[in-house]
């Protein structure tokens, strides 16, 4: 800026200097006879000095056309400054201020500039920062999925492994227990070990707790064998029918008509819903103290080892009891859909049972057999029933479709009782026998 003010300095100098020709050209004019001495193409040098300083020089001729030329040389100086040659004009001094202005203002702009550079440069580098900590985050985010995925596919694959080991395990544990029977038999044979689990209620709370464990010379198949053996207590027990491959538990009656019954049904107080699933009259369910179903399969291993006879026993609300006995009784296997086989009537009460359920298979409300869904029960249902031992419990006998909002009758139904298909019974029991049982035989 110092060199700036300097040239400017040297340009009003210059213009004041041409002014000085201009009025040395008018002044030639006049003068002829000096005129003719100085030649117009002559030039006048003229110091600047200040002191002992040398400050610069310049120079002016008259062109032949009467105008002024200058020329001046700038000092070549550092830190010196000339002396001011004359006292500038209120204009040279107006623009002289304003350049000072100007000056303080470039520089304001300029620091102005500074700083929102660096600011800009600060925001830039955050915007970095935030990108820089954006794309780690992606980066996490990613990767947490990706395990989070791989994880979730190790869980599948440990689960799949999980069901197949338990479905190993299951079957090894089945084969497990066949063979242990199988070398029970083999090595107790021709004797059996037998377990009493439960003693009839009629003894004592003491004997109850205490299951009984009698050997016995072959092992029973049914309670008839049993009885042969010389089990003549009423109780549950365990069994291995011939045609089945485990043990099973059942509920013996040494007391009605001889003993040697094995209990499959019994209904009593309304404690068990026997509106079950295919499965679950399968398998067999509820207490053998109580109510329950021994289960299909069950029932068709004992009753298809040899002739059987099958006894209902029926009580109503008055305490008044009755039963059926057919001398023939067998249901087929799962595949035949446990078809029924029953004949040869006889009894205190009129049948409702063999004549027109013979020779039908079992169905449950889950097989899609409306007469099962209308009785809510598992039955040998015909269109639909005369006999339903398996329905709804109703207390009191008497009930009513239109008071229950039924679609048909669903209750403990044995209609020639009552002649009625809307008088539900107190209880009911179903068991068989061996046609050929003889009671009170020795071993």
């Amino acid at each position: 800026m110092k060199w700036t003010l300097l040239y400017r300095y040297w340009y009003w100098l210059l213009y004041c200097q041409t002014l000085l020709c201009s009025t040395d050209t008018q002044e030639s004019d006049y003068q002829e006879s000096d005129s003719s001495q100085t030649d117009s193409s002559q030039t006048d040098t003229h110091l600047i000095s200040s002191g002992l300083m040398q400050c610069g020089e310049y120079s002016n001729e008259v062109m032949p056309n009467g105008q002024c030329r200058l020329m001046a040389t700038l000092p070549q100086l550092e830190e010196q400054r000339c002396p001011d040659m004359f006292r500038c004009t209120d204009e040279v001094s107006y623009w002289l201020h304003e350049n000072e202005e100007r000056k303080q203002q470039m520089q304001d702009l300029k620091e102005t500039i500074s700083e929102l550079q660096e600011e800009l440069r600060n925001h830039r580098h955050r915007i970095k920062v935030l990108e820089l900590q954006n794309e780690e985050k992606n980066g996490q985010n990613s990767s947490l999925e990706q395990r989070f995925h791989a994880l979730e596919q190790i869980y599948e694959e440990a689960n799949t492994l999980l069901h197949v080991h338990g479905s190993l395990i299951y079957d090894m544990q089945a084969q497990i227990r066949n063979l242990t029977l199988a070398v029970e038999r083999v090595r107790r044979n021709p004797g059996c070990m037998i377990n009493i689990v439960r003693t009839s209620p009629l003894l004592s709370t003491r004997d109850t707790l205490h299951p009984e464990v009698q050997h016995i010379r072959n092992c029973p198949i049914d309670c008839a064998s049993l009885y042969y053996n010389g089990v003549h207590r009423s109780g549950i027990f365990a069994v291995v029918p011939s045609l089945g491959s485990t043990p099973v538990e059942v509920y013996c009656d040494m007391e009605t008509d001889g003993g040697g019954w094995t209990t499959f049904q019994r209904r009593q107080d309304g404690k068990v819903n026997f509106n079950r699933r295919w499965t679950e009259y399968k398998d067999g369910f509820g207490d053998l103290h109580g109510e329950f179903w021994l289960g299909n399969d069950n029932i068709h291993y004992i009753s298809s080892q040899g002739d059987y006879c099958l006894r209902i026993d029926l009580e109503d609300w008055n305490g008044k009891h009755k039963h059926a006995l057919y001398q023939n009784f067998r249901i087929e296997d799962e595949e035949n859909q446990y078809r029924l086989h029953i004949s040869g009537f006889s009894g205190t009460v009129e049948d409702s049972f063999s004549w027109y359920h013979d020779k039908q298979s079992f169905s449950t409300p889950d097989t899609g057999n409306i007469c099962a869904e209308i009785s809510h029960g598992g039955w040998w249902y015909h269109q639909c029933f005369f006999t339903n031992l398996n329905g709804i419990y109703y207390k009191g006998g008497r009930y009513s479709a239109k008071g229950k909002n039924l679609l048909g009758p669903d209750g403990i139904v044995w209609y020639t009782w009552k002649d009625s298909d809307y008088y539900s019974l107190k209880k009911v029991s179903m068991m068989i026998r061996p046609r050929t049982f003889k009671p009170r035989l020795s071993p």
